[in-house]
C-alpha cells in the first residue's frame, strides 16, 4: 500500500531528515516523494494546522519548541506515559511483556553507538507500552505527543552516559509491568520521562556533553 504525501512528509520530520527550521518547498517535496504538487500542498496545509509547520514569511518551515512549550510537552508526556504503563501492568499480555524484555536486552547492543538508532529503539519500546495499555484513546493522545517530540533538534540519548542509564530505567519499567504493579509502573515511567527532560535541559544549558 502506497503511503500518502502527509505520511511521507511526517515520517521525514520524525526521522530528522527535516529538522526544526528546515524549509519545505512544495515543488522539491513533490519531486522527492514522486507525487504531484496538489497532494503535497494539501499535506503541508494539514501539517501547518497541526502545528508541525510554521510560516516564515511566505515559506513553510518545520516548527521548533521554545522553553515553555518543551516544559508543557514533557509535563503532559510524563502523565500520559505513566498512565500507559499503569494500564499495561493491568492489561498487557504475557507475550507483550516478553517482547518488552527482549527489547531491553537487544538494545544493550546499541549502547555507546549512534544516538539516532537509540532514539528509534526508544520509540519502539514506548510504542509497545502504549499498545499494551489496550486503551485506544490513550494511544491516540500519545501519538500526538510523540509527533510533537519530533520538533526537538536533538535526542536526549546524545548526552554522554544517558543511554545506559535510560536502559536501566526501561528494565525497571518492564519488571514493574511484569509484576502487575500498576503504581510502581506509573512511577517508574513517569520518573524515566522526568530524567529525560532533566537531561535535555542540562544539554541545552551546556552542562552535559553530547556525542
Amino acid at each position: 500500500m502506497q503511503k500518502d504525501a502527509y505520511t511521507l512528509i511526517l515520517e521525514a520530520i520524525e526521522s530528522g531528515d527535516f529538522g526544526p527550521g528546515a524549509r519545505l518547498v512544495e515543488s522539491e517535496l513533490a519531486e522527492r516523494i514522486g507525487l504531484s504538487r496538489t497532494p503535497v500542498r494539501e499535506a503541508l496545509q494539514r501539517l501547518e494546522t497541526q502545528g508541525m509547520l510554521t510560516r516564515d514569511g511566505r515559506s513553510l518551515i518545520v516548527a521548533s519548541l521554545d522553553h515553555t512549550q518543551l516544559a508543557e510537552l514533557y509535563t503532559v508526556r510524563a502523565e500520559l506515559e505513566g498512565l500507559a504503563a499503569k494500564l499495561a501492568a493491568r492489561h498487557a499480555t504475557d507475550e507483550e511483556v516478553s517482547v518488552l524484555r527482549r527489547m531491553v536486552q537487544d538494545d544493550r547492543a546499541l549502547l555507546g553507538g549512534d544516538p539516532r538508532l537509540l532514539s528509534r529503539a526508544n520509540k519502539r519500546f514506548h510504542r509497545l507500552i502504549h499498545l499494551a495499555s489496550h486503551n485506544r484513546f490513550l494511544v491516540q493522545q500519545l501519538d500526538l505527543v510523540h509527533r510533537s517530540m519530533a520538533l526537538m533538534a536533538t535526542t536526549s540519548f546524545a548526552a554522554a552516559g544517558r543511554d545506559e542509564v535510560a536502559l536501566g530505567e526501561h528494565s525497571a519499567i518492564v519488571e514493574a509491568i511484569a509484576a502487575r504493579d500498576g503504581e510502581a509502573a506509573f512511577a517508574a515511567l513517569r520518573g524515566h520521562i522526568s530524567k529525560a527532560y532533566e537531561t535535555r535541559l542540562r544539554v541545552d544549558a551546556g552542562e552535559l556533553k553530547t556525542r
